[in-house]
C-alpha cells in the first residue's frame, strides 16, 4: 500500500497526488507497488529487491537521481513463531520528495506518520532521516524493555514449575534479542558512516541530533548486550535445574528397584524345585515374607543414607 502525504501547519496529511516536499510511505508492499515504485519513481529494480530481502543490512547508496539508505527497524507480530524481529527499510531520498519501502508496517513509521514527534519535516531530507533513525533506536529500546518483561514472566512460571511452553518462549526471545543485536549494530555503523559521508549534509544543530541518535543507538546495544547474557544465564541454570531434577528421579528409581529385588531373589530362591530347609514348615511362608519385608526396609535405610 503506497501512501502519500504532505505537511501544513497542522502536520502530515495524506493527499491523493504528488506534489513537491511530499513523502511516499509504502508499507505492506505488493508487487504492484513495487512495479508503480519502479516505473513511476524510477527506483531501481536491484534496490527494491535489497529492500525486500529480510536479511539485507543497512548501508547508504548513491544513485543519479537519488540517495538511497537502508537501515533495520523492529517489528512486532504475535501471530509469528518470533514475535519480535527486525526487516529492512528503504528510504531513498529525491531532491523534492522521500519515499520509504518496507514490507511490513512499524511503530517508528506509525509515530512520523501520525504526527507524535516534534519539530518532524518532510521537507529537511537530512532532519527526516535522523528522526526517522531515532525513533528506530527508541522502538528498540522499547521493545527490548518488552523482552525483559516478558522474560521475568516466564522466569517467574519456571519457578513454579518447569515447562516445554516456557522453555521455548525463551528461546524465541534470545532469537529476537539476536535480531535486535545484529540490527542495531548495523544500524550504528550507517549512523558513523553519516557521519563522514557527504551524500547528506548536516547543519549544526541537526550534528547535535546525530549524536544524540548515536547515543541512543549504543544504549539500545549496550541494553540489548545485557538482555541477552542475562538470557543465557538464565537458561543456561534451568538446563542445570532440569538435570539435576532428572538425577534426582533417577536416583528414586534405583532405589526403588534395588528394594523390589530383595523379595524377589528371596522368594525366588524357595521357589526352585529342590529340598530346602523348612520347606514343608507351616510358619515358613510367614517367616520368608518377615525376612523378605525386613530386608526391604533395611536396604531402602541404608540407601537413603547412602544417598545423602
Amino acid at each position: 500500500m503506497i501512501t502519500i502525504r504532505t505537511q501544513n501547519q497542522n502536520g502530515l496529511v495524506e493527499t491523493g497526488g504528488i506534489g513537491k516536499s511530499c513523502w511516499i510511505d509504502a508499507r505492506n508492499v505488493t508487487r504492484g507497488d513495487l512495479e508503480r515504485l519502479e516505473h513511476e519513481f524510477g527506483i531501481a529494480s536491484e534496490l527494491l529487491a535489497d529492500i525486500m530481502d529480510d536479511d539485507e543490512q543497512a548501508r547508504i547508496e548513491k544513485e543519479d537521481t537519488y540517495t538511497a539508505l537502508i537501515v533495520r527497524l523492529p517489528v512486532y507480530d504475535d501471530s509469528c513463531e518470533v514475535a519480535f524481529f527486525t526487516l529492512p527499510l528503504g528510504i531513498v531520498l529525491f531532491s523534492d520528495k522521500v519515499v520509504t519501502i518496507c514490507r511490513r508496517s512499524g511503530d517508528a513509521l506509525d509515530d512520523l506518520a501520525q504526527n507524535r514527534i516534534r519539530g518532524f519535516s518532510i521537507k529537511n531530507k537530512s532532519s527526516f532521516v535522523l528522526n526517522l533513525l531515532g525513533r528506530a533506536a527508541f522502538t528498540f529500546l522499547k521493545g527490548l524493555k518488552d523482552l525483559n518483561k516478558r522474560t521475568n514472566a516466564i522466569q517467574a512460571e519456571l519457578q513454579r514449575s518447569i515447562r516445554n511452553k516456557e522453555l521455548i518462549q525463551l528461546l524465541s526471545i534470545q532469537k529476537s534479542l539476536v535480531y535486535f543485536t545484529t540490527s542495531i549494530t548495523t544500524n550504528e555503523l550507517l549512523l558513523e558512516k553519516l557521519q563522514k559521508s557527504p551524500l547528506i549534509h548536516f547543519k549544526e544543530d541537526e550534528q547535535d541530533l546525530l549524536e544524540d541518535v548515536l547515543t541512543e543507538n549504543k544504549q539500545a546495544i549496550e541494553m540489548a548486550n545485557i538482555y541477552s547474557s542475562i538470557l543465557t544465564g538464565t537458561m543456561d541454570a534451568f538446563a542445570s535445574v532440569i538435570s539435576n531434577n532428572l538425577n534426582i528421579v533417577m536416583k528414586r528409581l534405583t532405589i526403588v528397584s534395588i528394594v523390589l529385588m530383595i523379595p524377589t531373589l528371596i522368594y525366588s530362591f524357595y521357589g526352585m524345585n529342590v529340598n530346602l530347609p523348612f520347606q514343608n514348615a507351616p510358619f515358613m511362608v510367614w517367616f520368608i515374607g518377615g525376612i523378605s519385608l525386613g530386608a526391604s526396609i533395611l536396604g531402602a535405610i541404608l540407601l537413603n543414607t547412602g544417598r545423602r
